[in-house]
């Protein structure tokens, strides 16, 4: 491979540093099991300046195979600093793999200079960091990002407008919409807003700053996801973020404060071949799932990895797996070696059936199948004929339903034993037969409510469970809308419960759950149509369920 990229210049010699990466990454390296085998040994080259497009220094660590010969290039921009974990994981491990490594912390972080400010410097940034590797004698003109969650949103910031020299993409657990991280139908992610707030904010300052803080967040977290109003109530324990205040106050997507923030678009005319991985229980899966569709529209060559991770897992159990499709997918776009590749675009990871499963698209065509929930709290095939309300339940914001499990950046996150939270007389249950056979769920899930409240003014948290022979209930993928009326009259509110690959076994059950929230992975609804993050007063509201009310399931197969 030569430099005859954009702007391409004769190369002047190089003579590798004799710097080994830090004791700390090597120790970390050296616990990883289940990595294909060093190829190279790696060199370490650290506290590299590269100017922005202002001007601001943004500090670099470069890591490269200590072998002579061409290798391409990997960009890692991070918010999070340049040391552990992102040293060992992706400077050295691809390194040693045989790439150059450019692992750059964002402007205002990791001792990098100007301000920090979600989302609206990263276009210009990415390119001028382009720009400084033309200018770099071991730079062959080959060029490929990776990177998980906000190291993702940098990659999409550069496919905005990509170099001739971005060949591969690998976007891991990755965002490109910063509202939809932080809210879902103008009701805010609560509890993810203040851990974006505490990582963002903390962890690229290195490992003790982080842990103080964390702890100050842990002895400080009841008082902070309570308080009324919310608003500036983080600053108790986080300090001031600006950002943070200003994500948290704007939940409407078309406000002007959003102007820019969603880089999504940069999917749909993309040709640079890009690789998404995500987790059925990731933070950010629906955010995969709409660039992964993006993409197929453009006709931009894709993969799609989805395994039974959450965001953080995903990076540590499930870390193999990931890198394995990592380096396949690199080395096939950046290396002409496309040996690694599997035969499929889409590979999933089947909960239930515990199996992976190789597919042509996803999700795939079979249809979906309605279930009807009763009076009586059980789940049909059939719609019921009665006009009588279904029944109803009231939803107590001064002690609101709590959030179980599902779709967090928190260690709490993923599947879990719902009964307890099932207990309460604020959740509801619809549960089906006992199934004679197994049923596989592939694909988006939606609940449709007929709905009416006293009030005017309610969410709708609906969530799809796995009930075994034992009785346990286990969440698999769930979601939330918001209901806005004119007192009690009826309306139909559409729950998107997210994608699921799912197998209800024979002797399992069905299961829909109904209640008015998930406090506080989400801001607890006042009931009195102020803003959650500005509410001082806290009103009950009785929700009343409707006939005509259904889940649709995506099947496994045609006609399951």
């Amino acid at each position: 491979m030569t430099a005859q990229g954009h702007g391409a210049v004769p190369r002047a010699k190089w003579t590798a540093p004799s710097g080994k990466p830090p004791l700390s990454s090597r120790m970390m390296r050296a616990t990883w099991r289940g990595l294909p085998p060093e190829q190279h040994e790696v060199g370490w080259e650290p506290g590299l300046v590269v100017p922005a497009a202002d001007g601001s220094p943004l500090l670099t660590d470069h890591y490269f195979p200590r072998t002579a010969g061409d290798f391409p290039t990997l960009v890692v921009r991070s918010p999070y600093g340049r040391g552990v974990p992102w040293s060992p994981q992706y400077g050295m491990l691809f390194a040693e793999q045989g790439f150059h490594v450019v692992l750059q912390s964002c402007r205002g972080t990791g001792g990098s200079g100007g301000r920090f400010d979600l989302w609206r410097n990263e276009p210009a940034d990415g390119q001028a960091t382009v720009s400084w590797l033309r200018e770099q004698p071991w730079f062959n003109g080959t060029l490929g990002t990776i990177g998980p969650s906000y190291l993702g949103y940098v990659q999409w910031a550069l496919a905005l407008d990509p170099p001739p020299e971005l060949k591969a993409m690998v976007v891991q657990v990755g965002l490109h919409d910063p509202c939809a991280l932080f809210h879902t139908d103008g009701v805010l992610h609560l509890e993810n807003a203040l851990l974006d707030g505490l990582g963002m904010t903390y962890q690229h300052r290195g490992a003790m700053p982080s842990l103080k803080a964390m702890l100050r967040l842990q002895r400080g977290w009841r008082k902070v996801v309570t308080a009324r109003p919310l608003r500036g109530a983080h600053t108790s324990v986080l300090g001031e973020v600006p950002w943070l205040d200003g994500v948290m106050a704007h939940p409407d997507s078309g406000d002007p404060y959003w102007d820019g923030a969603d880089l999504g678009k940069a999917a749909e005319r993309l040709r640079v071949p890009t690789a998404l991985i995500t987790g059925w229980h990731d933070a950010l899966a629906e955010q995969t799932f709409e660039q992964y569709g993006r993409l197929r529209a453009a006709g931009c060559e894709t993969s799609l990895l989805v395994g039974t991770w959450t965001h953080t897992s995903a990076l540590q159990r499930g870390w193999p797996e990931v890198f394995a499709e990592s380096l396949a997918w690199l080395r096939a776009h950046l290396c002409d070696d496309p040996s690694g590749l599997r035969p499929t675009p889409v590979r999933v990871h089947v909960a239930g059936e515990e199996t992976w499963r190789e597919l042509e698209e996803w999700p795939p065509s079979h249809g979906t199948a309605p279930w009807f929930p009763t009076a009586d709290g059980h789940l049909t095939r059939q719609p019921s004929v009665d006009s009588a309300p279904l029944t109803s339940f009231r939803y107590d914001p001064a002690d609101p339903t709590p959030s179980v499990g599902g779709p967090l950046l928190s260690r709490t996150a993923g599947a879990r034993d719902n009964r307890a939270l099932e207990a309460r007389e604020d959740v509801l249950t619809f549960t089906g037969p006992v199934l004679t056979e197994p049923l596989d769920v592939l694909g988006p899930v939606v609940a449709r409510w007929a709905i009416s409240t006293d009030t005017g003014y309610a969410d709708v948290f609906a969530r799809l469970c796995d009930v075994d022979a034992q009785g346990r209930s286990t969440n698999v993928c769930d979601g939330l809308g918001r209901l806005r009326t004119a007192g009690q009259e009826l309306a139909e509110v559409t729950v998107p419960m997210g994608h699921t690959a799912h197998r209800f076994a024979a002797g399992h059950r069905i299961r829909l759950q109904v209640s008015g929230g998930a406090h506080p992975r989400y801001a607890r609804q006042s009931g009195t149509g102020e803003s959650a993050v500005e509410a001082s007063s806290l009103e009950p509201v009785r929700i009343t369920l409707h006939a005509g009310s259904a889940l649709a399931l995506p099947l496994g197969a045609a006609g399951a």
